[in-house]
């Protein structure tokens, strides 16, 4: 079994994701693909020093493959042709002679700290690097840091241009470089990159929400390289047309993420109403889970339920609801369906921190995303950042605190103080904080305009201190007995 701390291995190009609430490889009509791709996490960077273009145009290969952060390493004496000229004591010529040059550098890479991985990129000058790179090495610091180096020539290999420049970041970890002339396709560089076996913890906590828009939620990267809307509708408890209705509505007003369950006993009114909205089946993203006891028993059959009931082609992210007898035996089965392509993402509801590190040792899929009750009165301040660390995304059902207890939290004072300045409602104001968090929800709602409340969240924002206010509302107060 495959022990995987919630990594990312980056092993090939994302092939295109598309405007507002896409969450999907773009795999046109082949819903059997059995290798979803995967992507890397926001802390890559990709620094590189072009002046033809040729290195340029492989950095932005590693760029589309990685969605890592591109830095153009940029001198603040620009090369001119002549200065290029091999040979005639050009500038090139004496730099590269030089062991001491150092040409200066324009600007500098911002928030360096956060970058795990640097793919350093050069052309090859008289068999090295050219001396701005030194430049480069030396005004960061790698501590700690991957560098990946790489480089362009029209015949020259990367030699010792590669192990020359170890000295100049030691506390690096450095990976073997690669030399690629000026035709390298895509796939040529998404290859190398699968070979190099990076293990990243993605940064599943920093959702973009001013990319976000009132009727259209940002997404979060999974592990398992496919997007999530960070804002949705929870369907428990709604039945017959008043779901369907529900879900129409929802995606009616921007709403992309849908959530049911077995036991909501609702997932063929849920796939009834995606299939007569209208809306590309891609752009659509939902979540289904299996219970414990018979269905964990026979978890393929009721794998094979969902997919019926449901009738929309694949499930986006299937969940155990609970941890159970033969919770590592549902899961497995999910996984084969995975690899089927009628599963894209697995995941878990209702798992803690005492739960999560024994059952990853028995799987081979690492974890997408945990389900768990999560508001502001029970805040899982322990569990959230834990699993976040993990690579694993986190999710609120109950984000409002569940029936019963939704009057009482709408109307606590510190929350009606920071919903008055905001000119919004209650709900707006919590939904909003789960996001800063790193939260997802998936508001539970039949009223359409209670709806497109709860997905218009993005024309506002809590400051640290609104932030913090919440935090101390914490009561560690569970209102339901998972």
């Amino acid at each position: 079994m495959k022990k995987i701390f919630g990594v990312l291995l980056i092993v090939m190009a994302l092939l295109g994701l598309t405007a507002c609430g896409n969450n999907k490889v773009n795999t046109g009509n082949n819903v059997e693909t059995l290798n979803p791709p995967t992507t890397s996490a926001s802390n890559i960077l990709i620094a590189y020093f072009s002046c033809t273009n040729t290195t340029e145009t492989i950095a932005k290969h590693i760029e589309s493959v990685t969605k890592g952060a591109l830095y153009e390493i940029v001198p603040e004496e620009p090369y001119t042709a002549d200065d290029l000229k091999y040979y005639t004591g050009g500038r090139a010529d004496k730099e590269q002679a030089d062991s001491s040059a150092r040409p200066a550098i324009r600007g500098d890479v911002e928030n360096m700290e956060k970058y795990d991985v640097v793919f350093l990129g050069y052309p090859i000058w008289h068999g090295q690097a050219p001396k701005i790179i030194y430049t480069f090495l030396e005004s960061c610091d790698f501590s700690d840091k991957t560098i990946v180096p790489f480089c362009t020539s029209h015949s020259s290999g990367i030699g010792s241009s590669d192990t020359n420049l170890h000295s100049l970041a030691p506390n690096a970890q450095w990976k073997s470089g690669r030399r690629f002339p000026s035709n390298t396709s895509r796939n040529t560089v998404a290859e190398w990159i699968e070979s190099l076996d990076i293990k990243l913890t993605p940064d599943v906590a920093a959702f973009d929400l001013d990319g976000g828009e009132n009727g259209c939620a940002p997404t979060v990267m999974l592990n398992s390289g496919y997007e999530m809307p960070v804002l949705g509708i929870g369907t428990y408890s709604l039945h017959g047309e008043t779901c369907v209705n529900a879900v129409r509505s929802a995606l009616e007003s921007g709403v992309r993420l849908i959530d049911t369950a077995y036991m909501y006993g609702n997932e063929k009114e849920v796939g009834q109403a995606i299939r007569e909205s209208g809306i590309s089946r891609e752009e659509i993203f939902v979540i289904t889970k299996i219970y414990p006891g018979a269905q964990f028993a026979n978890p393929e059959q009721a794998i094979r339920e969902s997919l019926d009931k449901l009738n929309i082609d694949y499930i986006d992210m299937m969940l155990l609801h609970h941890p159970g007898e033969n919770d590592v035996k549902a899961y497995k089965a999910i996984e084969k369906f995975i690899e089927q392509g009628k599963i894209r993402s697995v995941g878990l509801s209702n798992w803690y921190i005492e739960e999560i590190d024994d059952f990853i040792s028995q799987v081979d899929a690492f974890p997408a995303l945990i389900q768990n009750e999560i508001h502001p009165y029970y805040q899982e301040q322990a569990v959230v950042p834990y699993m976040h660390n993990l690579g694993i995304v986190m999710q609120a059902w109950y984000p409002f605190g569940g029936r019963g207890h939704t009057g009482e939290i709408f109307n606590n004072q510190t929350i009606t103080r920071i919903a008055n300045t905001h000119n919004v409602s209650s709900a707006q104001v919590i939904l909003r904080w789960h996001l800063q968090r790193g939260v997802v929800a998936i508001p539970g709602s039949s009223n359409p305009d209670h709806i497109r409340e709860n997905i218009s969240v993005f024309h506002f924002s809590l400051s640290d201190d609104e932030m913090s206010a919440i935090a101390g509302l914490d009561r560690n107060d569970k209102h339901d007995w998972y």
